[in-house]
């Protein structure tokens, strides 16, 4: 191969995306990846009997979600993707509700019919209308109670928006809430195998044309060379690259180009995003017994010490992927995003487990801790950003300052929600903007 020599670090669904591409537009791609697996967070696990990986972080598609799909059928993987239909419920006072269609809000009890009526009017102008732009300049937790009404906006909006984004509920601009409603399908995406099977499918396409995946390998810092090109602090990195291609966290990039120009570093270290944790139980029961996947979690304070549920989501992974895929096992997630700093990314694992389980009886009143068969637990500092007021302007560019330096995160998908289609989409869209770089200015 004779084109330009590219690093890119970070082999998520984003890297992973960008190198298949650069390395069809004929450059010479090298992955440095510091775990020692590559699909970061959509990354799987298999535990002993089971005949297929889970997530280590809850995923699923839409039905909308044209990107990802489209490589998906590009690697020959269509046939592995397929679209259930789950029920998706809300918690409320003491009950779960299903609230994922017209007639389960109708017969949800805290609306009256005007409440539907209108819920269902405002939903429709935002899925129809291209909105975005002038929603960013408003806060969501604003514009939601003034158009939704009061009553729909505490029961459904504010504990999400709480949930979500934590101390930073009332800053999140109206633009991403728009984006969520347009991107959503009732029917939800998955594979043949779980996630893992997109991210094996994706490493064998690198691989195949060419592309070298370096795993276990962290890549400490990334500095220009005065003669032209990049060099990176990692083993066995070898002479200059062409070009880098970041795909980490904003403040990660900031640690690892520390001779990025103030205003860009400003940036990067202005951005704001949360951590998450999630547990994983292996029950020998169904907890959830009415079938639901997914369920919303009421909150009541951006503090999460002081709800009453310790997390934001309950999902029953095997009651949208059936368990005889799991040797039996009901697969539960207890999942939460927090800020980077919170007690849940470095609590005990077993004082968080004894937190989290010790209200499952709420949900099943005759769940049991001797119902859990094993547990695992996952935790990350950068997983959700939070997209303020007007935060299109402060989104730093795919083409950093620094010659032949990219930088491709999910900070940057923006108005769209953090997911595995806009990794796709954005990796696939810097790796366009190098391929042209390359053709103006050859190695």
């Amino acid at each position: 191969m004779t084109g330009r020599r590219v690093a890119v670090v970070g082999a998520g669904i984003a890297g992973l995306a960008a190198a298949y591409d650069l390395l069809a537009a004929g450059q010479r791609v090298t992955l440095f990846e510091a775990a020692d697996h590559a699909g970061g967070l959509a990354a799987g696990f298999r535990d002993e009997g089971w005949a297929w990986h889970l997530e280590k972080y809850y995923h699923h598609l839409f039905q909308s979600d044209r990107a990802i799909i489209g490589l998906v059928e590009e690697l020959g993987l269509r046939d592995k993707l397929f679209f259930p239909r789950p029920t998706t419920s809300l918690y409320h006072e003491g009950r779960i509700y299903p609230f994922d269609s017209p007639l389960r809000l109708l017969r949800f009890p805290p609306f009256n019919l005007f409440d539907f009526i209108r819920f269902g009017a405002v939903t429709a102008m935002l899925r129809y209308l291209p909105l975005a732009g002038r929603l960013e300049r408003h806060r969501a937790d604003e514009w939601l109670r003034r158009w939704y009404g009061p009553r729909v906006y505490n029961v459904s909006w504010r504990p999400l928006l709480i949930n979500k984004f934590g101390p930073y509920y009332r800053d999140v601009n109206m633009a991403w809430m728009w984006a969520r409603l347009v991107a959503r399908s009732f029917r939800l995406g998955t594979f043949v195998g779980g996630f893992q099977t997109l991210v094996d499918g994706l490493v064998d396409a690198v691989v195949a044309r060419g592309g070298e995946l370096r795993l276990s390998t962290p890549v400490e810092q990334i500095r220009p060379e005065p003669g032209g090109g990049l060099s990176l602090a990692a083993r066995d990195a070898g002479r200059p690259y062409d070009q880098v291609l970041v795909t980490t966290a904003p403040a990660a990039l900031a640690r690892l180009a520390p001779a990025l120009p103030d205003d860009y570093l400003g940036q990067l270290l202005g951005l704001k995003s949360l951590g998450a944790v999630v547990l994983i139980l292996a029950l020998r029961h169904q907890l959830l017994t009415d079938g639901t996947y997914w369920l919303n979690i009421p909150a009541t304070s951006p503090d999460k010490d002081r709800n009453e549920i310790p997390f934001l989501a309950l999902v029953e992974h095997t009651n949208y992927v059936e368990p005889r895929h799991f040797g039996g096992d009901h697969l539960v997630y207890c999942g939460d995003y927090v800020l980077p700093d919170h007690a849940y990314l470095s609590l005990d694992e077993a004082e968080l487990e004894r937190r989290f389980t010790a209200v499952l009886p709420r949900f099943n009143p005759t769940f049991r801790p001797d119902w859990i068969r094993r547990r695992w637990l996952f935790r990350t500092r950068y997983a959700q950003p939070v997209p303020m007021l007007n935060h299109s302007r402060h989104i730093p560019a795919l083409q950093t300052p620094l010659p032949g330096l990219y930088f491709a995160s999910m900070s940057q998908v923006y108005p769209w929600d953090r997911g595995t289609n806009y990794a796709v989409e954005i990796g696939r869209r810097v790796a366009r903007r190098m391929a042209e770089a390359g053709r103006h200015h050859p190695p």
